[in-house]
C-alpha cells in the first residue's frame, strides 16, 4: 500500500502547487477521534471533507482507512515506510529542480513532530491544520501550522490558546467567505486558494466555504454562518 499521493490529484493540493511552485506530497487518513483529537470538542467529525470530493467514492474512503489502520495496528512499519517515500520524493524534487512539500495531515491531525518526521528532513516543507493550540509556535522551523476554529462551548480554551499567537485561524463559513469583513478581531482573507499562501497569513481569518453535499446539510457550530462576521466599516468605528 502507498501512503503518498504525489500527483496532486486533491483539488486544494494542485491549487496549492500552482500558485506556491512547490511540489507537494500529501497523505489522506480516514479521520477519527484517535488521529483528530479536537474532532470531539471541535464537532467537527460529520462536516468533516472526508465526505466532500474523491471522498464520496467507497474506494477512496477504503483506501483512507486501510492507512488508518495501518498506521493504528502497527505505527512502527507505517512510520518507516512513510520516511521511505518521503525519502524517495525529496531525492525526487532535488534531482528535477523542484522544492518539496508535505502535507501529511490532509484530513487528520497527528503531530507528526513528535515522530520527529519534519527534523529529518530539513530541505523540505511541512505543513498542516490543526485543532490543538498546543501545537502553535512549538514546531519545527520547516513546519507551519493553521490553527482550526469551532464556536462549540467546550472548545473555547483551544481558541483562546489560538488567538493569543499570529497563527492564522481558518473559519469555515456556509455559502460564502466574507473577505474584508473581520471574525474575533482579525481580518478575513479567501482561504480557499492556497494552504501554502495561507500559511503567511499571520494575524488574519482564513476563511473556507463548506464544502460537500452532507456537509452542508451540518448545523454544527464548527461552521460559522457569514451575517456572524462584522463588515470592515463597522469594525473600524468599534475599534476607535
Amino acid at each position: 500500500m502507498k501512503l503518498l499521493s504525489t500527483n496532486a490529484n486533491n483539488t486544494k493540493i494542485r491549487k496549492s502547487q500552482e500558485q506556491s511552485g512547490l511540489r507537494i506530497a500529501s497523505l489522506s487518513l480516514y479521520p477519527n477521534d484517535l488521529i483528530c483529537s479536537g474532532a470531539k470538542l471541535a464537532l467537527c467529525m460529520k462536516p468533516c471533507l472526508k465526505d466532500a470530493g474523491f471522498g464520496i467514492f467507497p474506494n477512496v474512503k477504503d483506501g483512507r482507512q486501510a492507512k488508518t489502520d495501518f498506521y493504528l495496528q502497527d505505527q512502527k512499519a507505517f512510520l518507516e515506510q512513510l520516511i521511505k517515500e518521503i525519502r524517495n520524493f525529496v531525492a525526487l524534487c532535488i534531482k528535477n529542480g523542484e522544492s518539496p512539500a508535505l502535507r501529511l495531515n490532509t484530513i487528520s491531525d497527528i503531530d507528526w513532530a513528535k515522530h520527529g518526521i519534519p527534523q529529518m528532513f530539513p530541505q523540505a516543507y511541512f505543513f498542516d491544520y490543526t485543532k490543538v493550540a498546543a501545537r502553535l509556535g512549538r514546531t519545527p522551523p520547516n513546519y507551519d501550522l493553521i490553527f482550526s476554529y469551532s464556536q462549540n462551548p467546550a472548545y473555547q480554551k483551544q481558541v483562546q490558546r489560538a488567538l493569543q499567537t499570529d497563527a492564522p485561524l481558518a473559519v469555515v463559513f456556509r455559502g460564502f467567505v466574507p473577505v474584508g469583513s473581520y471574525f474575533l478581531g482579525r481580518e478575513i482573507i479567501d482561504g480557499d486558494q492556497s494552504d501554502i499562501l495561507n500559511q503567511k497569513q499571520k494575524g488574519k481569518v482564513v476563511g473556507l466555504r463548506l464544502k460537500g453535499n452532507e456537509a452542508k446539510k451540518s448545523k454544527s457550530l464548527f461552521i460559522v454562518e457569514p451575517s456572524q462576521a462584522c463588515p470592515a466599516s463597522s469594525y473600524a468605528i468599534a475599534a476607535e
